[in-house]
């Protein structure tokens, strides 16, 4: 259920890869001084935020953040990865860095630019054996050692180390990681009396201060301070986009650690940053508490997430589609295609459908209800309220479990010999005389992993590709062959040509080495 993002791909930056750094001017270089409040000393209506230096140094003491600094700062820590490659391991890391939209060339460069890491000697080129190493943040959750991070700062971590903000350093282990939302959860050994921080139990508000702690370029300890600049916002990253925007500075290494609110509860976990220049513009991005809970919680019970599943591809309501069929708003998800045996299919929702509230909260779009019912557990009841056949109705269903799909390169199973020998590139695929309205030729796109390689590509569900690699392909083992020649010909793209709904087109999708 992937809808496309209009940020420009090049202007999206996970905060532990920027492209480069930028030189920050302060406020004096610039010849403005900037009047400070604090979480009790707003500026009163009409005060000009820039003033003259005199007005600045005669200006009333302000409450500032010391004491929730002190509060929370304790439990966030700065926590350092290695990864080991001993030669058999590029398949892992161009997987890895092509996911990114990394440039084509070694596969060790392209992981130390996108994540900041560094080569031994500055190296760039292949040896028997390499260490990379990086750095982010994260925050205790509870006092027997548990903590938050990002997912991309522990993937393909061989170590984690941590280090508290009274710089013990610590070993810990990865309990679990979830891609799909870039959060993972860690845990250190052998102490019971770490302090910790709890997610706030309510959303912020637009205009709440916000304060993030972190360890950005390893300046451990690090604070800066903000607003909740906006809500909900869609990076085009995955179906679960779901972002706090703030405006305190953070930057490369802030990844993973907390943003408080003026009470001391984390409000969101920093993440990505949108910036042009590879620095702080002063726009970044929280996975927001509610998510996070969720998902850590699913962590620490199972050490992976498992969501709720409709099994529908879903469209947005766009204005004519709304017209045509009555609806007063473009609001809701359309349905594409119910999968068979799914429960949507079951409880009777079929392809046209509407689907226009979940228990009763309005579906926005089609990646609003992607959010929603990835939210919720499998097994879960569900009321839906659908527009069938031009009546609504609403209809009671139990979510089922999503299946494991991801990087999976078609949607038959594979035998052990194809999954190890097939380039993968993060769709999965059926023949087009199997699904309805895609006509009969070519295979039809029918999920699409967000972090696959096609999907940055622009491949979308519904899409039909009619060619792989200069050959005619009606089902999937047609698409398994043609991808294997191409990597047997020392090919690392192949190129597909690829029917829309409003034209057809050829695009050149890099492929991802399957771990044998």
């Amino acid at each position: 259920m992937n809808d496309q993002s209009n940020t420009p791909p090049a202007a999206r930056q996970r905060i532990l890869r920027p492209r480069r750094l930028a030189l920050l001017a302060s406020a004096g270089a610039l010849g403005l001084a900037v009047l400070a409040a604090g979480p009790s000393g707003y500026l009163p209506s009409g005060v000009a935020a820039l003033t003259s230096a005199a007005h600045a140094e005669s200006a009333p003491n302000t409450a500032g953040f010391a004491d929730l600094v002190a509060k929370v700062k304790p439990a966030v820590i700065s926590v350092r990865v290695r990864i080991e490659n001993d030669g058999d391991n590029d398949a892992a890391f161009q997987g890895s860095s092509e996911r990114m939209g990394a440039d084509r060339d070694s596969p060790f460069e392209r992981f130390s630019r996108q994540f900041g890491f560094r080569l031994p000697d500055g190296e760039g080129m292949p040896r028997q054996h390499q260490v990379i190493t990086g750095e982010g943040s994260g925050f205790f959750i509870s006092p027997d050692g548990y903590a938050v991070t990002n997912y991309h700062v522990v993937d393909h971590a061989k170590s984690v180390q941590v280090t508290a903000d009274d710089g013990t350093i610590y070993t810990a282990k990865v309990v679990g990681s979830d891609q799909k939302t870039d959060l993972a959860l860690i845990k250190v050994d052998g102490k019971d009396d770490f302090q910790y921080v709890k997610f706030a139990d309510q959303p912020p508000r637009i205009g709440d201060w916000v304060v993030a702690v972190g360890n950005p370029f390893g300046l451990g300890g690090t604070v800066t301070a903000g607003i909740v600049s906006a809500r909900g916002r869609d990076l085009g990253a995955g179906p679960y986009d779901d972002y706090v925007q703030i405006d305190a500075p953070i930057n490369k290494g802030n990844s993973g650690g907390p943003a408080f609110d003026v009470n001391g509860n984390v409000i969101g976990v920093n993440t990505a940053i949108y910036s042009p220049s590879g620095g702080s513009v002063g726009i970044g991005f929280d996975i927001p508490a509610a998510t996070a809970k969720l998902v850590i919680a699913q962590l620490k019970d199972n050490g992976a997430v498992t969501r709720g599943w409709l099994g529908v591809q879903v469209q947005p309501v766009t204005a004519d589609i709304a017209n045509s069929l009555g609806l007063k708003q473009a609001r809701g998800a359309m349905v594409d295609n119910p999968q068979d045996g799914s429960p949507a299919a079951k409880a009777g929702i079929d392809a046209g459908d509407v689907i226009t509230a979940v228990n009763g909260t309005e579906v926005k779009d089609s990646r609003d209800l992607a959010r929603t019912i990835s939210m919720m557990a499998p097994g879960t009841s569900v009321k839906l309220d659908v527009l069938h056949k031009g009546t609504s109705k609403t209809m009671t269903l139990t979510l089922g479990a999503m299946p494991n799909d991801h990087q999976a390169s078609a949607a038959e199973p594979q035998s052990s010999k194809d999954t190890a020998d097939t380039p993968q590139l993060g769709l999965n695929l059926a023949p087009a005389g199997d699904v309805e309205g895609a006509g009969a030729r070519g295979v039809v796109v029918t999920a699409v992993d967000p972090d696959g390689t096609a999907a940055e590509h622009g491949v979308k569900t519904g899409d039909v590709i009619l060619n792989v690699g200069g050959k005619a392909v009606s089902n999937v083992g047609d698409v398994r062959a043609a991808l294997r020649d191409a990597k047997a010909d020392g090919k690392h793209s192949v190129l597909m040509q690829v029917k829309t709904a409003d034209a057809s087109r050829f695009v050149a999708v890099p492929f991802v080495s399957a771990k044998g």
